[in-house]
């Protein structure tokens, strides 16, 4: 088990004036030295895929086309997470220079900022910055331009296929993969999609070097992460941590002395009973002993007064709903989840047959097309392990 002991750090929000700085005197190093840098700090996606940012650049930049495109995924969907419109409102120019540098290293010369629809009230703000980093950009000769694009409200177009898809003006639903978005992407081009978290976080390495992120976190886990807490919490809010802490620790620094379970990684993640707080420590999967649980952000703590069955069963309503009904194993399977727990709540189903429908999420999680309908069984099953008891009584 890792014993890390929780610690806060600063430095997403830190002041963002020498940007200009940063983007010039890393322009100055070749394509190589930037993804090697990349690459060295072992940054990986804050999304919550985990996949390492600087060999996508690199796959990105391999590839042979004339029209190539940088996408920041601001479609901040996942419930309790809240992370990403705090760090668009406070640093935007780490993100924007993030990705101009992106675009020089694949050869893209057009990014996307994919904004969620409910975040409308930043885009007045965020079009100010736009402006000037692209002026900025004009000035010192970056052939590089963003873009904002407002997104429709849909939690499926925070999966980067569907992102594609409804950037390009159609229906959000997502795409078979491979090919993967580094070879076929935006309008079937290269593209590299980060998410808002992991640019601020590239800023970063750009501006203090590969060895001062590789320094913070732990093995496989390198690096800070930005947490939206919320739920029975007497310190709600967003704070930057290392990776690689115990559960038990962040509980007895956020929890409120009666915690019984913690969400990690919001309704597509899993929920960790008091009894595994010792034993789970928050990181990407790793080789090391334990249980390491990656999140995109979102940690919503639960004490003794809240519902189990209440709570799954508010995220099988926010699944079903969300579900884009394009195949079979979500759109039903959200369905006969939802209303499963249910029959057994009520007693019109005994209570073997939440066996049925665990062996159901199995399904889902091997056939579903994208990764709503594969993560329902995260929460469906940790939940239902743990607190059977609750969902029958």
């Amino acid at each position: 088990m890792i014993q890390h002991l929780l610690k806060r750090i600063d430095l997403i929000f830190k002041n963002e004036n020498d940007w200009k700085e940063i983007l010039s005197n890393t322009l100055k190093l070749d394509n190589q030295k930037i993804i090697s840098n990349l690459m060295l700090s072992e940054l990986k996606g804050r999304g919550g895929a985990g996949f390492p940012t600087g060999l996508k650049w690199k796959h990105a930049a391999e590839e042979k086309s004339g029209n190539k495109y940088v996408v920041c995924n601001a479609d901040e969907g996942e419930p309790g997470t809240f992370k990403d419109r705090e760090i668009l409102t406070e640093v935007p120019f780490k993100v924007l220079t993030s990705m101009g540098i992106c675009g020089r290293v694949i050869g893209a010369r057009t990014g996307f900022i994919y904004l969620r629809g409910e975040y409308k009230f930043l885009t007045r703000g965020l079009i100010n910055n736009i402006n000037e980093f692209n002026a900025y950009c004009k000035s010192i000769g970056l052939d590089f331009t963003v873009h904002l694009f407002l997104g429709s409200g849909a939690y499926i177009c925070g999966e980067e296929t569907a992102l594609f898809e409804s950037l390009e003006g159609k229906r959000g639903e997502p795409r078979n993969k491979p090919p993967f978005p580094t070879t076929v992407g935006f309008r079937n081009q290269p593209t590299v999609m980060n998410n808002v978290e992991t640019l601020a976080h590239a800023f970063t390495i750009f501006k203090y070097g590969a060895e001062k992120f590789y320094s913070l976190g732990v093995q496989y886990s390198r690096g800070t992460k930005l947490f939206s807490i919320s739920g029975d919490t007497p310190n709600p809010g967003i704070y930057e941590l290392e990776l690689g802490m115990s559960l038990q620790d962040f509980v007895d620094e956020f929890g409120d002395g009666d915690t019984k379970a913690v969400q990690i990684g919001g309704a597509s993640g899993f929920l960790v009973p008091r009894k595994k707080f010792k034993q789970t420590t928050i990181g990407f999967p790793s080789k090391l002993q334990g249980t390491s649980l990656p999140t995109g952000g979102s940690m919503m703590l639960f004490n003794s007064t809240r519902s189990m069955f209440n709570v799954l069963n508010n995220y099988l309503e926010f699944f079903r709903e969300e579900s884009c009904g394009q195949c079979t194993p979500c759109r039903v399977g959200c369905q006969v989840l939802y209303k499963g727990i249910d029959a057994v709540k009520r007693g019109e189903k005994n209570a073997q047959y939440l066996d049925t429908l665990l062996h159901l999420t199995e399904t889902m999680q091997l056939t579903a097309k994208c990764g709503l309908g594969q993560s329902v069984a995260n929460s469906f099953s940790s939940i239902v392990e743990n607190f059977r008891e609750e969902m029958i009584y």
